[in-house]
């Protein structure tokens, strides 16, 4: 995590505010974010608002959270282990993405009023200087004030950069997704078909599958809460699989290997069903397919596309804006059920992305 406060004002506000910075912006000013963080609601004004310096090099936004965002890998930023970001320490506010809404500025890129996106946590408020602001206040026509958190946020982009990037589909191949009701996993399955590939999804339930075939409109869906995929994956691919999208792991994985074609690219996004697990899961059984098949397995972050986000969600505002993608939303309420959000994600209750509401725009 990246302490945004400098040094004077670390001392002032210690331990408050971590964010992590998705897009590299550089400013030499601070923000402040109103968050809507439940523990704190009686004391914040005077140990957020009133305890600021009035210093002329320190630049106010005063903002109002309206929606967090939750995703998997928060699971694993609450472990102390090396990963591609520190963990969250104990007592720090909890990672995750968000959109406000400007109250107070003397920013000159922010004004009153303006939305804005950025990783500012399960809290009230927060300070920034800047870096990892986005302003979210000129959306395409119709697009929702979440739209920045899901399919125009980190959640499409790696649906895009994994798929296209590593998966690298081409017309005719199929292409297998688990977590394909998912957030990330739908806008993955319907890149595959605007890219002209045969798509099999596999979800929990069948109203997540019924929705996949109905509504996004991919070639098959497996419900693996009922379906035994050693089985029903050879029936449906009997060419084979091309390209595989795997948000899961675990035993989706082991035999998603079985059917994958020579020369086969796995684009490795999360392995969420073991995300819970006291032990690690077992590797995959199955990984001499890799050899034979001469197929590449490969993991990938997100974040190392940054320089490339513009084009990304230039080209997915367009594919929206066509209908050509469609997304849906889980959206709960009130700070305090935000631990109550975060395992929906892993329990299968969440339909597209999860998201919390705190508040409405002024």
């Amino acid at each position: 995590m990246t302490n945004l406060l400098s040094y004077h004002e670390a001392e002032i506000f210690p331990n408050r505010i971590f964010l992590f910075d998705p897009v590299r912006f550089l400013r030499l000013t601070f923000l402040l974010v109103n968050l809507k963080y439940a523990n704190n609601a009686n004391n914040i004004d005077s140990l957020y608002l009133d305890g600021i310096p009035k210093s002329s090099d320190l630049v106010k936004v005063s903002c109002g959270n309206l929606y967090l965002s939750f995703d998997p890998a928060q699971r694993g930023w609450m472990e102390d282990r090396k990963s591609y970001v520190p963990p969250v320490g104990i007592g720090e506010v909890m990672r995750a993405g968000s959109v406000g809404q400007v109250i107070e500025s003397n920013n000159p890129g922010y004004k009153e009023g303006d939305f804005v996106q950025g990783t500012f946590g399960w809290q009230e408020y927060a300070i920034s200087n800047g870096e990892g602001i986005l302003n979210a206040t000129v959306l395409p026509e119709g697009a929702s004030l979440t739209a920045p958190l899901s399919i125009f946020g980190i959640t499409g982009l790696t649906a895009y950069f994994g798929l296209l990037d590593v998966g690298q589909p081409k017309e005719g191949e199929t292409v297998l997704v688990s977590g394909a009701a998912g957030s990330t996993g739908s806008i993955a399955a319907q890149i595959a078909k605007i890219k002209g590939c045969r798509v099999i999804g596999v979800a929990g339930g069948a109203e997540k599958c019924k929705w996949l075939t109905e509504e996004v409109k991919i070639d098959a869906a497996i419900d693996y809460k009922k379906a035994n995929l050693s089985e029903v994956l050879p029936e449906l691919c009997p060419e084979g699989v091309d390209v595989v999208f795997d948000n899961v792991g675990g035993e989706f994985l082991n035999t998603a290997l079985t059917v994958i074609n020579q020369g086969a690219r796995l684009a490795i996004c999360g392995a969420i069903s073991g995300y819970n697990n006291e032990t690690p899961a077992p590797g995959p059984s199955n990984y001499m397919a890799l050899i034979i098949q001469r197929a590449r397995m490969e993991g990938f972050i997100v974040l190392d596309y940054m320089d490339k986000f513009p084009e990304a969600i230039g080209e997915l505002m367009q594919w929206e804006s066509e209908g050509k993608i469609i997304y849906q939303e889980d959206i709960q309420e009130g700070i305090e059920n935000a631990p109550e959000t975060l395992l929906r994600l892993y329990t299968g209750k969440n339909k597209g992305k999860q998201l919390l509401k705190i508040a409405d725009p002024e």
